[in-house]
């Protein structure tokens, strides 16, 4: 008389013998299915690629803002002019503290380009940003260096999220304004106080 099988001897059996009750992959048609891999050549194309370049105006995948915001370029490629994000208080509280933690450091707390790290720097030292290049640039501009940097500046694209970014760019902006603000600019009440203290 035959002994029977252990249950788990039964069991290991069954689970050896389920790949080959799936079916065999090389004999699966999904793994023979005819695809590009990349880099590979493709005569199915005009430039005999299989890669193909992304439609313009395509936005990365992590990101779910419009192309303007995410990238600082109209539909048109040209930089936006003004920030497409709303600039309230808290938005430029908020571009202060990552300026603060990010910028300040080489281009120092007033955007002019004296920090303690600049006076260290022998290759190039940190531009101004009041100078007339940067105030008269796009705020798109502003936000692509902030996004991919610029000579020796880094990007900041991981560290910032592009809310982040457009709210450095509006910091700047103030920035800018504080350190270059004509009498007229002045709201009236002010003004006369100012006038008054000029004399």
């Amino acid at each position: 008389m035959r002994t029977p099988l252990p249950k788990h001897t039964l069991v290991w059996a069954l689970v050896a013998a389920a790949p080959a009750l799936a079916g065999c992959p090389s004999l699966d048609p999904m793994w023979r299915q005819e695809k590009a891999q990349a880099y590979q050549a493709d005569p199915q194309h005009a430039d005999g690629l299989a890669m193909r370049a992304p439609p313009a105006g395509t936005v990365a995948f992590r990101s779910l803002a419009e192309p303007a915001v995410a990238t600082g370029r109209a539909e048109d490629g040209q930089w936006v002019r003004t920030s497409p994000v709303v600039l309230d208080a808290k938005t430029l509280a908020r571009g202060r503290k990552k300026f603060d933690i990010h910028c300040a450091v080489c281009h120092g707390v007033l955007g002019d380009g004296e920090s303690q790290l600049a006076l260290n720097m022998s290759l190039r030292k940190p531009p101004s940003l009041h100078q007339p290049v940067y105030r008269d640039a796009a705020d798109g501009y502003l936000y692509e260096v902030v996004t991919h940097g610029f000579g020796l500046m880094p990007g900041y694209a991981r560290e910032l999220s592009e809310q982040d970014r457009w709210a450095v760019v509006g910091y700047v902006r103030a920035l800018q304004l504080s350190q270059n603000a004509g009498l007229e600019q002045v709201p009236p009440d002010d003004r006369s106080r100012l006038d008054g203290g000029a004399r």
